[in-house]
Parts: C-alpha cells; structure tokens; sequence
C-alpha cells in the first residue's frame, strides 16, 4: 500500500465514522456503529468499510439495512469533504470480530472458574 492510499484509507475511516455519528439520522440505525477498518483499492477506486454495531441481533440486521439504504448519502458527504478526482464507491462490511472476541473471552472465564 502506498502512502497516499494509506492517506485515503485513514480519511476515509475519519470521515465516514463523523458521519455515520453526525449527519446520518436514521430511526433503524440500533446501537452503536463503529468503523473497524477500511480497504482501499490500489487506485482508490473501490474501498471496503468494515464496521461493528453494539446491538442484538435484530438491531444488527436493520442497522445493516439502514446504512446499506444511506450508503449513495455517505458517499456523497465523503466526495463533499475529501478533495479526490473520483470518490470511490463504498462497500459496507459488518465485522463481527469484537463479537467473536468477547464470546471467546467469555468462554475462557467460564472454563477457568469450572462452569464448562
């Protein structure tokens, strides 16, 4: 990755987090959402958004919905606040690595006090 898409990557991360937190009011978006990472094609063309949200299950599902309606919404934010010649599309990814992690921790405590 070279140092300007590493730039982009990091402004992007910025940018679409403020505003997911600002700008976007949407009722279906539960819980808490936020930007783990983001991948960006070599020519900036293309990035994949990863992002966690802090809700069940059903709040997971409706916030995936909810941000893949407002993604053309983020998008064009993104274009307004970052000077590129092409903003790149966006790819909405739901991480479910913090979940994974606390249930393994979970687990863990539960073996190491003889519950499992």
């Amino acid at each position: 990755m070279t140092l300007r898409n590493e730039r982009v990557r990091k402004a992007l991360m910025r940018e679409i987090s403020d505003i997911l937190l600002k700008d976007i009011k949407d009722p279906n978006v539960a819980g808490i959402v936020s930007i783990t990472d983001v991948e960006v094609s070599h020519d900036n063309s293309f990035a994949k958004v990863f992002y966690s949200v802090m809700a069940d299950e059903e709040g997971r599902k409706r916030t995936e919905k909810a941000i893949l309606n407002v993604t053309p919404k983020i998008r064009h934010e993104v274009g307004k606040r970052i000077r590129l010649r092409h903003t790149p599309e966006l790819r909405f990814v739901l991480d479910e690595s913090l979940e994974r992690g606390l249930r393994i921790t979970k687990l863990i405590d539960q073996i190491s006090k003889g519950e499992l």
